[in-house]
């Protein structure tokens, strides 16, 4: 074990590990916020103009 944390490149695996369990909570987090926020109401909806080239 102490051999295996004088070793940068499990420094490295660690390290991205961390990093991508990071970024999987940051869009999990974000998604949920996305999927709780309320549905646009109709006026938000009407008011918007139309997609025309």
């Amino acid at each position: 074990m102490a051999s295996l944390l004088r070793d940068p490149g499990a420094w490295i695996a660690i390290g991205i590990s961390v990093l991508f369990l990071l970024v999987a909570w940051v869009m999990h987090r974000v998604i949920v916020k996305v999927l709780k926020a309320p549905p646009p109401t109709q006026e938000a909806a009407a008011r918007k103009p139309p997609d025309t080239p």
